[in-house]
């Protein structure tokens, strides 16, 4: 009996997302060992964590794929491409990555709602939210870049940015979650 409640190309599009965010997980890790080789040792610590975010964003295509019937298919994860040539094209390049990632998943969302695939809709939903806070939390760390000189910032504005990405939050704060009484 046939069990897989997936159309071929919500299947093939979900296993190219699960590829999507291997390749990404695969990027951060070879920024964060860029980072630390240079010896941004909170920039490395902020990478390496989002790296493992990515492998877990991952791991829940796969699962949903399985859960659905359908047939999981591993393929190559691309290079990751040259190394940034400094810590505001290290996040230049990783804002990229995740503007890309978001319009994939997009891509996705409206081929499910075109489908009527509405689990697979609603599964997406998560994704959506997440990629919405990944790309707040680069551009708040452009913005921080910026303000100490963008590629001209100094060593000492450079070392407080990286000490401060040793503690920083890895969530954003989203504008949906605000409120009058808490803006």
């Amino acid at each position: 009996m046939n069990t897989n409640r997936l159309s071929t190309t919500i299947c093939e599009a979900l296993n190219n997302q699960m590829t999507k965010e291997a390749h990404a997980a695969q990027i951060y890790l070879a920024y964060g060992s860029w980072a630390d080789a240079n010896g941004y040792q909170g920039i490395s610590n902020f990478l390496f964590r989002h790296a493992n975010e990515e492998r877990n964003h991952m791991m829940k295509f796969l699962e949903y794929i399985l859960e659905r019937g359908a047939t999981v298919r591993v393929q190559a994860i691309p290079d990751p491409g040259p190394n940034p040539t400094g810590v505001f094209d290290c996040f230049k390049k990783t804002f990229e990555q995740e503007v890309g990632n978001t319009e994939a998943i997009y891509k996705i969302v409206k081929q499910s709602f075109d489908e009527a695939d509405w689990a697979t809709w609603n599964f997406l939903q998560w994704f959506v939210k997440e990629q919405t806070e990944e790309e707040t939390l680069v551009m708040n760390m452009l913005d921080k870049i910026k303000i100490a000189g963008g590629e001209k910032a100094s060593d000492e504005s450079l070392y407080s940015i990286d000490r401060d990405l040793g503690s920083t939050d890895d969530e954003a704060e989203l504008a949906r979650d605000k409120t009058v009484e808490a803006p």
